[in-house]
């Protein structure tokens, strides 16, 4: 009887969700390929006003190991309504490819957008990302990296820069080097799929009796050693559950401590960076990342 309960609300849920998203707001350009891989897909909204358009890019989490571009597009109108075109970028996954891949597909994305940009309206110079967990790491990593344009390329999508003007970010991991956030975290980070598979193990032990050999992805594709005092603004929001060590790998690898961790390199440098994490973190301008976003994107 339970199965058949199931079954019956199954059927009834569905149509109705396939009418919902039917009436909600269409891209201006659907699972458009920006690279050579069929992950290497992205959907673009057009926002309406006077002049070149500035741009949030969502980059989705799930370890690198899952997950999906597509959201409830109470998140993205807010943004439309104010004149900020949006974009949302699907990338390889881990089991598929092992870093560098999901990073460098996302950093391609935006340079194959800014290669659009006179034909979508965009505004080169007002581009923001957005992202949480394994997004939220990859959206730091673009906004505090080197630019990766390369000017001689004869691919002309390479020629275009990966800078952008913020990020801001949600439960993001700021190094995913298992010998820095053991110590930070506790072992129970360590548990997570998401460090060992970003290297191409089967499991963590694996990753670190062959910790040599990816010692220099680890270090490469940990934000937190990308950033200088000269990087754009960023904002990162976290839950604020402070225990530690970290209680399980769910919590550890989205513990508030790789924000403050962030944070205090930021202020050390002098480098614009929020923190917010409910009763423990806030900052002086910015209550939300959709104030900060807006704020960085219109002014």
């Amino acid at each position: 009887m339970p199965r058949l309960i199931a079954f019956l609300l199954l059927a009834v849920t569905v149509p109705t969700f396939a009418a919902d998203a039917a009436k909600g707001i269409k891209p201006t350009h659907a699972e458009l390929s920006y690279g050579p891989h069929k992950m290497n897909v992205l959907d673009f909204y057009k926002a309406e006003g006077d002049g070149p358009r500035p741009l949030l890019v969502y980059i989705h989490g799930g370890g690198w190991i899952g997950g999906d571009k597509k959201r409830g597009e109470a998140s993205f109108k807010p943004f439309l309504d104010k004149g900020i075109s949006y974009a949302a970028v699907n990338y390889r996954l881990t089991g598929e490819a092992s870093l560098p891949a999901p990073v460098h597909d996302a950093a391609r994305a935006i340079q194959f957008i800014r290669s659009k940009a006179k034909e979508w309206n965009i505004d080169k110079k007002r581009i923001a990302l957005t992202g949480g967990s394994a997004g939220a790491c990859t959206s730091m990593w673009i906004l505090l990296h080197d630019d990766l344009a390369d000017p001689k390329a004869d691919d002309l999508v390479q020629r275009e820069s990966t800078r952008v003007t913020a990020a801001a970010v949600a439960g993001g991991q700021t190094s995913i080097d298992p010998k820095v956030i053991e110590p930070w975290l506790g072992p129970n980070v360590l548990k997570h799929n998401m460090i060992n598979m970003a290297v191409g193990e089967r499991t963590i032990a694996d990753a670190l009796a062959n910790y040599e050999k990816h010692r220099k992805l680890y270090i490469e594709f940990s934000p937190y050693n990308h950033l200088t005092d000269d990087d754009p603004p960023l904002l990162m929001t976290y839950g604020n559950n402070m225990k530690l060590p970290s209680e399980n790998a769910g919590h550890g690898i989205h513990h508030p401590v790789y924000g403050v961790k962030m944070k205090e390199k930021a202020d050390k440098c002098g480098h614009e960076c929020h923190l917010l994490i409910k009763g423990v973190s806030e900052s002086d301008k910015y209550t939300s990342a959709n104030e900060f976003l807006m704020d960085k994107l219109l002014n």
